[in-house]
């Protein structure tokens, strides 16, 4: 589902984006946090109906760069001082895979809490690798390539079916 398309209005006028465009946008670096973003803030959309894109707020436990991309040439939201990375968002019960991946979205009064499905989505193994500091040629090799898996099985899932509501 490449092709995963996300609508939001600025001033009334449909801004259409693909997830290919934020990718675009960001660049190669960390496709799988772009791919979050994207996945997160479309379940948002599609629970709240149409929002003006300016007036949606984020709260989030995921600091990754790719992520925070996404949010920014969607909403534009980290220059207009709507995105926050609140650790205090984590989830560490669910353990280190996937305590950070947590997005609040609040728009016009309402409030959308969401976390990441616990079924494989992202790896333990793809965790552990990305914390190393010291990595080697190959290491960070293999990284590449699980990322790029993680951002396909992310994109391959319909809105829904990737995070899902917990408030």
């Amino acid at each position: 589902m490449r092709d995963q398309m996300l609508t939001v209005y600025e001033d009334g006028t449909p801004i259409e984006l693909a997830v290919d465009d934020v990718m675009k946008y960001h660049g190669p670096t960390f496709p799988g946090g772009v791919a979050h973003g994207f996945c997160a803030l479309q379940h948002a959309v599609a629970l709240f109906g149409d929002v003006e894109r300016r007036r949606v707020q984020v709260r989030t436990a995921f600091p990754g760069p790719g992520g925070r991309d996404a949010i920014e040439m969607v909403l534009r939201a980290v220059t207009g001082d709507r995105f926050v990375v609140d650790p205090d968002l984590a989830k560490p019960e669910r353990g280190t895979t996937l305590a950070r991946y947590v997005w609040e979205f609040s728009y016009d009064g309402r409030t959308v809490l969401l976390q990441l499905r616990d079924d494989g989505l992202v790896t333990d193994e793809f965790i552990a690798l990305g914390a190393k500091v010291d990595r080697s040629a190959d290491e960070d090799a293999h990284l590449r390539v699980l990322k790029r898996e993680m951002t396909d099985r992310l994109l391959a899932r319909p809105v829904g079916e990737v995070y899902e509501q917990i408030g």
